[in-house]
């Protein structure tokens, strides 16, 4: 027998307190929880990626980029790239699943979507940082951008790794009482 599952009848549940869910379900009920938890979650973000691609890709069409800097348009090449891997990564999960749906590897398709997820997350963070940079640097023409830049990217870590990373921290620390 498995020494985090508990064996009632073959059925392989997890059993509360022996492993990290605290709940009575098989592994492939974790797993179709764990993939409607993960969907939504990459509603949020993909609606938020397909703004941002957007506003990205009109940029390069409006009369004022031609006045933009040898820098202002390699922040702006360097930025719609990070936007389209960002896309990639945060759409990649559906194609995962899709391509991989009734092979009976649910616990493998979420696995493998959310360690996509948080790489789509991370080049989030990139992708917001440089275009917020380039933003800034139009609007501000100065060394004030990158100040501003980094001050957000700093919130936008805090927000998204760290909070979750001391919540994480904290339950570990309160369940080793």
């Amino acid at each position: 027998m498995n020494p985090t599952h508990g064996g009632d009848g073959g059925a392989d549940r997890c059993q509360e307190g022996d492993g990290d869910t605290g709940r009575h379900e098989t592994a492939e009920e974790r797993a179709d929880r764990l993939w409607s938890d993960l969907l939504q979650e990459l509603r949020v973000a993909q609606t938020g990626v397909q703004i941002l691609f957007g506003f990205l890709l009109a940029v390069v069409f409006q009369p004022r980029f031609v006045d933009l800097s040898a820098a202002d348009r390699t922040i702006y090449v360097v930025t719609v790239m990070l936007g389209s891997a960002t896309a990639a990564a945060l759409i990649g999960p559906v194609s995962i699943h899709r391509l991989l749906t009734g092979r009976r590897l649910k616990v493998q398709t979420v696995a493998w979507a959310s360690r996509l997820t948080m790489l789509g997350l991370v080049l989030l963070f990139c992708t917001m940082c440089s275009t917020l940079l380039l933003i800034l640097r139009v609007a501000l023409q100065n060394a004030l951008a990158l100040w501003l830049v980094g001050a957000m990217a700093l919130w936008f870590l805090v927000c998204w790794f760290v909070v979750p990373a001391w919540v994480l921290a904290r339950s570990s620390s309160e369940r080793g009482r």
